[in-house]
């Protein structure tokens, strides 16, 4: 065969096969098309059949199925129950089948007295076949209805979601509306993945969804709910709030703001201060944040923890000056600097490092835009994006800009663990897959740093009061002026502890807030050390047993935290 008959043959063959193969791709494509509307058709079927079956008209005179989608239970890290559905008749009408309008709304207004009888007749008096009347009534009300036997008056089931705890954990949950559809926290979250899927395609009625695991300890969450609300009565305080982190996973705890609201009454989250505090308020946190400010430069290498600054005298910035509260008139060395809050070393400390490395550390702790977490209500930090000399001064004592307590939490958390921020979340979360995803912010030599101070701090500072014997606290205080009326206020101020235990290998970071508190009596004071702090001590004193966290009063666990550098120069 000549080379043109064989390569015209070898064509010819190969465009039959692209044919072939082009007609079995055609004919795949087809029978997949066919399949796919099989399967809307049979889902599409179901969802008609469940429709018709829920308002289709009823002369048994018997309950209807159940009509509203079920959620699935939410459960703490233990298991214990934090929302559950349960069965609630609801009452309805079919206003075609009504006889006597009179005699119904006489009969029906008897029985649910809160209902507004104009409203009610004009409901009941139409051609409509299925009209509310009431939903989520109790079994008692169900009965004493269906014993006056009205015709075209009838109930369905309907699931309701219910909160065991009420208000323990109010912001941690939200609340669904009347439909059990979330309007609020992690059950909206929940909403916007798997949930709202399956009840949109009719597959969450009546049925139980896996169960939802939260990162949250209801023991400690009691705990911390219960120290809150004594505070307010305490120290006469407009609001209290608090959170604890898992350092190692970023695990959130407990998380608590007060006032709150019953989740079982989702109107009662629309009075007057029951937000999210935590997440969702945004505040100058005072001087907490000179604890960022201590890692800040000694990260940078510029500062040394054996460092010394002049504390003599304010510092001035033109016609202004920064001073110390309770100045100590005297050069003081970085650890005196933070065990005495001293204003003028940290500015100085901060100095050392510039504005602009000082801002963009800030930066890199989280302290821009909103906190991350499972949580739809959620501010963003409200923070220059460069410093002047004066707001970088102020900044770095913690005024002059405003952050959410969960922004701190975590950037606490990153400072005592190692060095590593990690994400805050709501769910269960390892420690491997926690590492995998985090970043490093400071060096490990940084955080021992830290961990020191801290320790320091509650040994020897104004975090005395947070320290239960045995626990190994670490922490620091805050107290910040509020502003009223553009001006700052030494009449209201807000109280912050920020804290870590056990320092000696940390586990867990907390803050607390107390808003705009009171003395508690004529010996005590109203700084933060006062309240915040002794809210704080309280706590870890009742939750770090049933953490695992065991006291321990070894003075050599405190002793190996003072840094090498310290204990060859004896400055300890």
């Amino acid at each position: 065969m000549s080379d043109y008959a064989t390569t015209h043959s070898s064509t010819i063959t190969l465009e039959g096969a692209r044919k072939a193969r082009g007609h079995m791709t055609q004919s795949r494509i087809r029978l997949s098309l066919i399949v796919a509307l099989l399967l809307f058709g049979v889902v599409g079927a179901r969802l008609i059949n469940i429709a018709n079956t829920e308002v289709a008209e009823n002369n048994s005179g018997h309950e209807r199925p159940a009509l509203t989608a079920t959620r699935p239970e939410i459960l703490d890290r233990n298991g214990r129950q934090l929302a559950v559905d349960i069965q609630v008749p609801s009452l309805f009408a079919e206003p075609r089948r009504i006889v006597d309008v009179d005699e119904a709304v006489d009969a029906l207004a008897a029985e649910l007295p809160n209902m507004d009888r104009k409203l009610l007749r004009e409901r009941l008096d139409g051609d409509e076949g299925f009209v509310w009347l009431q939903r989520e009534l109790t079994p008692q009300q169900k009965d004493r209805i269906l014993r006056l036997g009205i015709p075209g008056v009838d109930f369905v089931t309907e699931s309701r979601r219910f909160y065991p705890g009420g208000a323990v954990a109010s912001h941690i949950l939200g609340a669904v509306n009347v439909d059990n559809v979330g309007i609020a926290g992690i059950e909206r979250h929940l909403d916007g993945k798997d949930v709202a899927l399956l009840q949109e395609l009719g597959l969450a009625r009546n049925r139980s969804l896996q169960p939802v695991n939260l990162s949250i300890d209801l023991r400690v969450q009691h705990i911390m709910h219960n120290q809150l609300a004594d505070a307010l009565v305490r120290y006469q305080a407009i609001a209290a709030a608090g959170v604890m982190m898992n350092v190692q996973t970023g695990e959130i705890v407990a998380l608590a703001s007060l006032p709150d609201f019953d989740p079982n009454e989702p109107a009662t989250a629309l009075e007057e201060g029951r937000l999210n505090r935590i997440t969702a308020g945004k505040f100058e946190l005072g001087s907490v944040f000179k604890t960022m400010t201590m890692a800040a430069t000694l990260d940078s290498g510029l500062v040394q923890i054996t460092d010394r600054f002049d504390a003599t005298k304010p510092v001035r910035f033109g016609r202004y000056s920064i001073g110390d509260f309770h100045g100590k008139k005297r050069v003081l060395s970085v650890p005196e600097i933070y065990k005495y809050s001293s204003n003028i070393g940290t500015i100085k400390m901060m100095q050392m490092i510039g504005k602009d490395s000082y801002r963009r550390f800030l930066g890199k702790m989280g302290f821009e835009g909103a906190p991350v977490i499972e949580l739809p209500e959620r501010t963003s930090a409200q923070i220059a994006d460069s410093f002047s000399e004066v707001s970088a001064a102020t900044a770095s004592f913690g005024h002059g800009f405003s952050v959410t307590p969960l922004q701190l939490v975590t950037a606490i958390s990153a400072l005592v663990n190692g060095g590593n921020f990690i994400e805050p979340t709501l769910f269960p979360r390892d420690e491997i897959t926690a590492l995998s995803s985090s970043k490093q912010v400071v060096s490990e030599r940084t955080s021992n740093y830290i961990r020191y101070l801290m320790r320091l701090n509650s040994l020897e500072g104004s975090g005395r009061k947070a320290s239960p014997d045995g626990y190994r606290v670490g922490g620091k205080t805050g107290t910040a002026e509020k502003v009223v009326d553009g001006r700052y206020s030494s009449e209201k101020s807000l109280a912050v502890f920020a804290s870590a235990f056990p320092m000696d290998a940390p586990k867990y970071a907390m803050v607390i807030l107390v808003d705009e508190p009171k003395r508690e009596n004529e010996k005590s004071g109203r700084t933060a050390a006062w309240n915040a702090g002794e809210v704080t001590g309280r706590i870890i004193e009742k939750v770090a047993p049933m953490l695992g966290v065991m006291p321990n009063q070894d003075p050599e666990i405190d002793a190996r935290l003072v840094p090498a550098e310290l204990r060859q120069l004896g400055d300890i």
